[in-house]
C-alpha cells in the first residue's frame, strides 16, 4: 500500500544522511543570507538569481531528505514551518516590493525553527498516532 510506502513505521535512513544534511543547512543558510544581504543593498537581480536558485535548490534537496525518510514531516510543525517559509516566497514572487521583509521573516522563522525543542519541531499536527514521526537531529 501506499501509505506504508510514505510513512514507514521507520524512518529510512542512507548513509552519511547526518553529513548531508549538516552541508546541505550550511549551503542553504549561506545563499539565504547572501540573497537577503544582496537585497538590503540593492543588488542588480541578476546578479542574485543564482543566489536565490541556490537557496531553493538546497531547501528543496534537504525537503527530499526529509521526504526520502518520511513523509511524515508534512504533519508535523517542521512541515508547516517549510509550507508558510513556501508561501512567503511566493508573496514575494507576486509582491517584488515585499521581498526584502519577506526574506527577513524567512530566516528568522528558520533560525528560531531550527533551535526551538524537538518536541516541539517534531510535534504531529495533523492525524497525531497514525503515523511515525522522524524524531532524528540533523
Amino acid at each position: 500500500m501506499i501509505t506504508q510506502y510514505l510513512f514507514p513505521a521507520e524512518p529510512r535512513d542512507f548513509p552519511q544522511r547526518r553529513n548531508l544534511r549538516t552541508l546541505l543547512r550550511a549551503l542553504h543558510i549561506l545563499a539565504g543570507g547572501v540573497l537577503l544581504g544582496g537585497h538590503i543593498f540593492h543588488q542588480p537581480d541578476p546578479l542574485l538569481i543564482p543566489w536565490l536558485w541556490f537557496a531553493v535548490g538546497t531547501g528543496a534537496a534537504l525537503m527530499a531528505t526529509d521526504l526520502y525518510a518520511s513523509f511524515s514531516i508534512l504533519l508535523e510543525m517542521r512541515g508547516l514551518i517549510i509550507i508558510i517559509k513556501l508561501l512567503l516566497l511566493i508573496v514575494a514572487a507576486i509582491y517584488p516590493a515585499m521581498i526584502t521583509l519577506a526574506l527577513i521573516t524567512i530566516i528568522l522563522i528558520g533560525g528560531i525553527s531550527s533551535h526551538m525543542p524537538g518536541s516541539f519541531r517534531h510535534r504531529v499536527l495533523f492525524l497525531k498516532g497514525r503515523f511515525a514521526s522522524d524524531c532524528r537531529s540533523g
